[in-house]
């Protein structure tokens, strides 16, 4: 005999009164406009970046109660930030970094400052903030993968490497913190109008190529990632973990090069 299903109020389904979220990158572009949504939606946020001005603008405008200075590429900052602003129950992280060079023409030093910053501390932060989550019983943690995890093209090739592992990374999060309550779950975007896309966006060209790709026929804007946000935040995903949820603009759904004659 299953147990009774209990009444659902719909109403607060995607509310996040009580919680408390730490959103890394919250100083510009997906990471503050997943501040201010998240804010927004009643959970007491807290506006990490390494541009601390940058984040004290996030708070100016709504986005959170506190910022904090985080530099995620130190390993013993992130553990500090755990601790300094334990509990948490919601952890966003959008931090990173591409080099756009065929890999015969990378250096090792590019290798390592884009797996560090990609997928190095992304390893420190599941690890500091998954910890006191899966003590408590409960959190949602969300990183930001990309549609590069999945397709690639010439010149994305590190970036892409670091984007795949870390879907690996937080699938397996998601393994061993389930048992605890703890979920862990990866948006995948398109290409969104941010400062990491403007050597895109200054190629009339490429722009357009990239325009032309998605089902939707044009690029995405940061504020258009907030909703997934809060959605794997909240309970409206509760029995939703280890799951990548593409925000593409049906990118990888259809192959946009060329529409042939019906």
């Amino acid at each position: 005999m299953t147990d009774p299903v209990e009444q659902q109020d719909y109403s607060r389904l995607f509310r996040l009164d009580g919680r408390r979220a730490v959103v890394v990158g919250a100083g510009s572009g997906i990471g503050r406009e997943s501040a201010l949504a998240l804010s927004a939606h009643g959970a007491d946020v807290v506006c990490a970046d390494r541009d601390l001005a940058a984040a004290e603008g996030t708070v100016a405008l709504g986005g959170g109660s506190a910022a904090y200075l985080l530099d995620v590429t130190d390993a013993d900052a992130v553990a500090r930030a755990s601790r300094e602003l334990d509990p948490v129950d919601v952890l966003v992280f959008t931090a990173a970094t591409n080099v756009r060079k065929r890999l015969l023409d990378y250096t090792t030093e590019e290798f390592d400052r884009v797996v560090g910053l990609n997928l190095r501390a992304s390893f420190d932060l599941v690890r500091a903030f998954g910890r006191g989550m899966a003590e408590r019983g409960r959190g949602s943690i969300i990183g930001f993968s990309s549609i590069r995890s999945v397709a690639v093209e010439p010149g994305q090739g590190v970036y892409a490497a670091t984007k795949a592992g870390l879907v690996q990374l937080l699938r397996t999060a998601a393994a061993e913190l389930g048992p605890s309550g703890v979920r862990v779950n990866a948006i995948a975007p398109g290409v969104v109008d941010t400062p990491l896309t403007a050597q895109i966006r200054a190629n009339p060209e490429w722009y357009q190529a990239y325009s032309s790709k998605s089902a939707l026929g044009r690029w995405s804007h940061a504020h258009e990632l907030a909703g997934a946000v809060v959605y794997l935040a909240s309970d409206a995903s509760s029995f939703v973990t280890g799951s990548q949820l593409f925000v593409d603009g049906g990118w990888t759904a259809v192959d946009g090069r060329y529409t042939p004659p019906a």
